[in-house]
Order: C-alpha cells, then structure tokens, then sequence
C-alpha cells in the first residue's frame, strides 16, 4: 500500500513528529508509526483528520490505494460468495434427502425440522443472491469468472448479457419441474399411510 508512504511524506513536509501528528488526529505515535510501515490502515474519521492536518485532499491522500481497497474489498465479497454458496448447497442437500423420511415419518415435528432447514437454505440462497445482485454477475460463466477474482471482458460480458433472460426462464422451469416431482413422490409416500 501507498498511504504509509503518503501519511510518512506529507508528516516530514509538515515538519511533524510522529507524537505531534498523533495528537492533531486523536491517536498514539505508535499508531502513526503503524501506519507509515503499512502494519494498520486508518479509519474514514481519521482519513479525514490527516487530510485537514496536511492540507489536501483525500484522494491526494490515498492515491494509489484505491486499486489495492478494490483488490481487498473484492476478495472479501468472493470468500462470502463462496461461504454463503456452501452453506446454502449443505442445507439444499440436507433438504432434499430428508424431505421423504421425514414426511414418511408423518410427526408434526419432522415436518417443523424440514421446513426450518428448506428456511436456512432459503435464507442463504439470498445472500448468495444479494451478492450476485451487488457484483453484477448473474450468468454461469460471469459467476466463475467472479469466484476467480477476474471479469469478463467487454464482449463476453455483452453475450452474457443476453443470455440471462433465458437462464431465469430455464431455472424457473427447472425448479417448477423438481417440486412437481417431489410433490408426486411425497404424495404417494403420505398416501400409502
């Protein structure tokens, strides 16, 4: 990262000790020194504080580092993706397979159990959703691409573009097509009873 570089220079331009800057933006000179040896990153208020004590601006500030907070952020949001995906496919798995049992069993509590576990599998399946939402990436190949820290570039994204409409309709029929099945499957299990 550069703004320990940045927060170094501006400090000596000032002719600011580490203990002077501590006290103008409300820290301890070890904090100063974390930051210009890139072992801590400041937060917005004090982002802020050091741009009014040097006299610029926060995006002279921080030049450089906008690329690497996109880098982190980024990463941040695929190891969600991949957590909330895993979640959410175990809960899927635990759902399906214990669907039959369950209702077979016929206990209002089994089927309390199930629906509580179709709820955690609903409820993760949104956050992966909300993430696919907030990156923009909806297509299978767009997903990949993602889950690899790439993007697509201007063409395939404009290909992938077009071919979400029919994804939604093919998910759609596809998911319409498993429950009509296991609707028939539980009904023939509950009327054997």
């Amino acid at each position: 990262m550069e703004l320990g570089k940045q927060i170094k220079k501006y400090r000596q331009e000032s002719q600011l000790s580490q203990e002077e800057l501590a006290n103008r933006v409300y820290v301890s000179r070890q904090t100063i020194s974390n930051w210009e040896n890139d072992k801590s990153y400041p937060d917005v208020t004090s982002l802020v504080l050091l741009s009014e004590v040097f006299q610029i601006s926060l995006d002279k500030l921080i030049k450089g580092d906008i690329d690497t907070m996109k880098e982190v952020i980024k990463q941040e949001e695929i190891k969600k993706f991949n957590h909330y995906g895993a979640i959410y496919t175990v809960f899927l798995v635990i759902a399906v397979i214990s669907a039959a049992p369950l209702f077979y069993i016929g206990n209002k509590w089994t089927v309390i159990l199930w629906c509580v576990i179709a709820l955690a599998a609903m409820y993760f399946a949104t956050k992966v959703e909300q993430i696919k939402k907030g990156n923009d990436v909806q297509t299978y190949k767009e997903i990949v691409a993602f889950c690899e820290g790439k993007r697509l570039d201007e063409i395939q994204r404009a290909r992938e573009y077009g071919k979400r409409p029919y994804q939604k309709v093919l998910w759609f029929i596809g998911s319409a097509t498993v429950g009509a099945i296991v609707s028939y499957v539980l009904g023939i299990l509950l009327q054997s009873f």
